[in-house]
């Protein structure tokens, strides 16, 4: 929000001085009419207050603040000139001073809404709390003011109360539907509460009014992915980049949501320029979204070297080792997929699927031995599914332990009730001759 201080005419300052300070004595000259006729000390601070705002509408800060406070010393009671010092010193960049000077104002006259307002709107940079209570005796003094609404909305928003923000920032709108600020402040302080669809609305309206603002763009975004609409807040976020090219966070965000909308190929096309912006390395967040893209892809090739940097930046993380495996056993590298769920294991002992991948991959391996140890593993923990019965007895019949292998083959012909598979097809006859080489080996 960007509301300007306020300053006050010379005009209404002179005329304010010279009602109060007037002569009481009058005299006529040459008609009915009568004339005021100012004493030499009125004439002297009206002359003061002019100079000093000749010197400010040059921006002779100096000598403007000179000036009023040389009045100040023969009237330290006038509330405006106090103002106008606040205004100043606001100008000098000296903020202490200035909220001081509007303290002085409205100390001597609460009524003063311009002076209430600058003191608020300066403290609102500093101490967003401490502006609460001049903004609201603002708005109280000016319901109808807009920046006064606003600038109460901003100092409650600040000090974590989007509740009460909401009311002011609704107001200030209303007053001025066409006002950027507040439809854009009103849409940020719904969206802090959750309120999507409302926050989406208000977003979408200041957009009519405003719409290169990025910052809107990305507010409108995330309004839409509160609501699941993946594909929508992706193309705010695409403007909102469009505005803001080298923002990685938002990218690696629009990657995330054209990934859930299933536009794989433009999330990958997202995380790459993302990382192009940042000139860093891929950070965890982005590269676990590359793994799940890629997983969508079943570009398991892909996934490999991304696995490899995430089991790298995060060796204690048990996701990383187990799924490298799997993705290594996608690939049929089965030799390096044993490896790293052997390690996955003994990370993470009790995953089943790392386990159940283990042995998949010992046996590809054709390394039995092993197959069968993980097989045994397996047991202990679960009654054996079907596919491991075939792999049990295919892994005592490549070691030639015939009456193993045919104790499994028979379990698992036990087990399976499609008669016309492959695999039923095969046991059967390995446990037809299983059966006769046994036979005539006791002969």
């Amino acid at each position: 929000m960007n509301v300007k201080l306020k300053t006050l005419a010379c005009g209404a300052l002179i005329a304010g001085v010279a009602l109060a300070c007037v002569a009481a004595g009058a005299q006529e000259v040459g008609t009915s009419r009568k004339r005021i006729v100012q004493d030499p000390e009125t004439a002297a601070l009206n002359k003061l207050l002019a100079d000093a705002q000749a010197a400010l509408d040059s921006k002779d800060y100096a000598t403007a603040a000179k000036d009023f406070q040389d009045f100040l010393e023969k009237k330290p009671d006038y509330a405006p000139v106090y103002f106008q010092l606040g205004y100043i010193y606001t100008a000098l960049g000296q903020t202490a001073q200035a909220v001081q000077e509007y303290q002085k104002a409205v100390d001597i006259d609460p009524g003063m809404e311009e002076a209430q307002l600058n003191l608020g709107l300066t403290l609102l940079q500093t101490d967003p709390a401490a502006a609460v209570g001049p903004l609201s005796k603002a708005v109280g003094l000016k319901p109808g003011h807009v920046e006064a609404n606003l600038a109460l909305g901003a100092a409650l928003e600040r000090t974590s109360k989007p509740a009460d923000a909401e009311k002011y920032d609704a107001i200030a709108a209303k007053l001025d539907p066409k006002n950027f600020d507040a439809h854009a402040s009103l849409a940020r302080v719904l969206l802090q509460q959750k309120k999507a669809p409302e926050a989406e609305a208000e977003f979408r309206t200041a957009l009519a009014i405003q719409p290169d603002s990025a910052q809107a763009h990305l507010g409108l975004s995330q309004s839409l992915t509160l609501q699941n609409k993946s594909d929508a807040a992706a193309e705010e976020l695409k403007k909102y980049s469009a505005l803001h090219p080298n923002d990685p966070a938002v990218g690696l965000q629009q990657a995330s949501l054209l990934a859930k909308a299933g536009k794989d190929d433009e999330a990958l096309a997202a995380l790459d320029a993302a990382a192009a912006a940042s000139k860093a390395p891929e950070g965890e967040e982005a590269l676990r979204l590359r793994t799940t893209i890629l997983f969508h892809k079943k570009d398991y090739a892909g996934m490999v070297p991304v696995l490899q940097k995430l089991v790298a930046i995060a060796p204690n993380n048990p996701d990383y080792p187990a799924e490298l495996g799997h993705a290594l056993l996608e690939k049929k590298d089965y030799a390096n997929a044993a490896n790293e769920l052997v390690v996955a294991l003994k990370v993470n002992p009790t995953s089943e699927d790392v386990l159940k991948d283990l042995i998949l991959a010992e046996y590809f391996n054709k390394n039995y031995p092993l197959t069968l140890k993980a097989l045994e593993l397996m047991e202990k923990r679960e009654p054996l599914p079907l596919g491991s019965w075939f792999i049990r007895a295919s892994c005592y019949d490549k070691l030639d332990q015939k009456p193993q292998a045919l104790a499994a083959y028979q379990k698992f012909l036990s087990m399976n009730t499609d008669e016309n598979s492959d695999m039923y097809f095969e046991a059967a006859a390995r446990a037809r001759t299983l059966t006769r080489e046994i036979a005539e080996k006791k002969r």
